[in-house]
Parts: structure tokens; C-alpha cells; sequence
């Protein structure tokens, strides 16, 4: 009954509310989320990429590796990033972030599903997904942790629970500036395992929004890892 409700009522709501970008805010067909111009700014990552983090390569062929990742030791075996955090993407990520508009949740969940198809994922059968911690400071003046929001929206995408494995026990600030190096540093011993969290023997997917250095995944990984889990792989909506 609900549901034949709710279509009687969708084209009445349509009028009211008419679909708009949702980056620019221009009127656009329903069931789309963003007009031509801003979907055509939106970069899938795809072949020829970085076996390990996803950075693009140009003309290039191949399973291949970034001068970043190549010899680099890392504890994710891979980092599946969607699209390049650009343009609309940036914007929305932002928005998610610090205008707290957490509907676009919605939007940037169905993009990072995409992600689900990528080869390194395919043969993977993530047992949870695991979001990316904020610390408690942190998520109280955000009011919720945007990792989260994304690993939900996953979760109704492919049905893999989300597990709230990981807790972060050190406030290390901003990192937008730091260099992989010291972003390692800044996040030594940041990560702690949630209490009663079981991830033994488990193939965890990590989540998270934008992959920069991969120091943070990297962070979590280790830990998951020391705690029993059999593999780390990782899956962000957008590569910085």
C-alpha cells in the first residue's frame, strides 16, 4: 500500500520539486543527478592506472605501478579509486564534508559502487566493509563521519555489512599538506581496534572518500591486519 502510495504521489512531488544538478543547480530530467556539462566533468579512472593506487597514466599499457607506489611497501593490497577528485566530484565531496549535506551521500554512494566492477575487486569477497575513522573531536564538530555515510550507501549497493571495526585514538589534524612521509608519521599508532570487533580471517574492504597518498589506508590496513584479518583491500570515491 505504501508503495503504490508513494508512486501515485512521485509525479505530484515532481512538480513541486523539480530535479536539479546537483553541483550547479540547473533543472534537469528526473532520475538524473547532474546536467551535461557537470557529468562531462566527472573522470572515471580506468586502464592504464596504477596497479596499487589508482593513479591515471597516459598513454601508457599494462598492469602498471606509479613512481610513488613502485617498491613502496604498503599493507592494502590495492586501492580501487572511482573518478579524480575534480570539478563536480570536489565540490560534492566538500559539500559532504563541510556544508553537511549529507544527501549527496546518495549521489557520490551510486558513483563509488561503480567501483565494485573493477578488476582488482572482482575475485576479492570483501566479508565487511570498514569505513575510514574520524577521531571523536572530529565527528563531533562534523556531526557524522562522511567515510560512513559512503560505506552505508555501498552496503545497499552490494549487501556487504558494514563493520565499524576501527576507531581513531589520536587527533593528528589536517594532512592536506603534509607529504607522504610525513603524512606516515602524523599517523603513527592513530588507529586502534574497536572493542569487540572481530575482523579474524576476514577479506575487509576499506572505505573511504579520497585516496591522496594512501598513508591513511595504509594506517587502517595495519592495523586490521595485526587483528586477524586475512586481506585489506581498498575502494574511495575519488583519487587526489
Amino acid at each position: 500500500m505504501a508503495k503504490a502510495f508513494a508512486a501515485l504521489l512521485e509525479p505530484a512531488l515532481s512538480l513541486l520539486y523539480p530535479a536539479h544538478c546537483a553541483h550547479c543547480g540547473v533543472r534537469i530530467a528526473e532520475g538524473l543527478d547532474f546536467c551535461g556539462p557537470c557529468a562531462g566533468t566527472i573522470e572515471s579512472i580506468r586502464e592504464p592506472r596504477c596497479e596499487i593506487c589508482s593513479e591515471p597514466f597516459d598513454g601508457l599499457a599494462g598492469k602498471l605501478s606509479c613512481p610513488n607506489c613502485r617498491g613502496a611497501a604498503f599493507h592494502f593490497e590495492a586501492a580501487v579509486c572511482v573518478v579524480r577528485s575534480r570539478a563536480a566530484i570536489r565540490d560534492l565531496v566538500h559539500r559532504l564534508k563541510y556544508g553537511r549535506e549529507i544527501w549527496l551521500g546518495r549521489i557520490l554512494g551510486k558513483i563509488l559502487a561503480q567501483g565494485l566492477a573493477d578488476p582488482r575487486l572482482e575475485d576479492f569477497g570483501a566479508d565487511a566493509l570498514v569505513p575510514v575513522p574520524l577521531h571523536p573531536r572530529r565527528q563531533r564538530e562534523r556531526g557524522f563521519n562522511q567515510s560512513a555515510v559512503l560505506a552505508a550507501e555501498l552496503s545497499r549497493h552490494c549487501g556487504t555489512k558494514v563493520l565499524d571495526a576501527l576507531a581513531r585514538r589520536r587527533y593528528t589534524g589536517t594532512q592536506t599538506r603534509l607529504t607522504r612521509g610525513a603524512r606516515r608519521q602524523n599517523l603513527r599508532n592513530a588507529f586502534a581496534p574497536r572493542k569487540n570487533a572481530n575482523v579474524s580471517d576476514m577479506n575487509i574492504l576499506l572505505v573511504d572518500d579520497v585516496l591522496t597518498t594512501g598513508a591513511t589506508l595504509d594506517a587502517c590496513a595495519a592495523v586490521l591486519l595485526e587483528n586477524g584479518a586475512a586481506s585489506v583491500r581498498a575502494i574511495t570515491l575519488a583519487r587526489g
